[in-house]
């Protein structure tokens, strides 16, 4: 079976979550299968290690399950994005548009150095609102955008062409 296939295959359907008429798809199962977590840290390992990367961000909080074990494999800094007044210091912040809502992300003013590679990544994209906010608060941080990663894509609601990137520099494992 592909990664693709596995992904599908562990990722739970829950209707009317978190409101009625969403159909969320709900990655927990995936973190129960240790050789299909590994498989995915491993692929994402691969295709980024010879990219210049320097930093990966996770977006809270599913963002993080992936974005720390590759920034340890790949032996870079670790940048928190999280929702609004979770971060202690200073913060950059970026108010945004969910598929479902509004919302707030922010990120320490002094996580990202000027002209710094970053990745970012999370498990889903969707819309592409808060991974276009996540884009907003590096670059007002001074740095470069290397990349979009996520582990599924909702590709009808067309989140990949919200994102400032061409297609080519962003991952998806499953498309739904």
């Amino acid at each position: 079976m592909t990664v693709e296939q596995q992904i599908k295959s562990a990722i739970v359907d829950v209707p009317d979550f978190p409101k009625p008429g969403i159909i969320y798809k709900d990655i927990t199962p995936i973190f129960e299968n240790p050789q299909l977590s590994t498989l995915i840290v491993d692929q994402l390992y691969n295709i980024y290690k010879d990219q210049n990367i320097e930093a990966v961000t996770g977006l809270e909080s599913r963002g993080f399950l992936f974005g720390m074990p590759l920034a340890i494999r790949l032996g870079v800094p670790f940048i928190l994005i999280r929702k609004k007044n979770k971060l202690p210091r200073e913060v950059h912040r970026v108010n945004y548009q969910l598929e479902y809502g509004q919302s707030t992300v922010e990120m320490h003013t002094d996580a990202v150095k000027p002209g710094q590679r970053v990745l970012i990544h999370d498990d889903v994209l969707a819309t592409g609102g808060t991974a276009t906010a996540a884009a907003q608060l590096i670059k007002m941080a001074g740095g470069e955008i290397a990349g979009f990663s996520f582990l599924t894509e909702l590709s009808f609601l067309n989140g990949r062409k919200a994102l400032p990137l061409p297609s080519d520099q962003i991952i998806t494992f499953a498309t739904f």
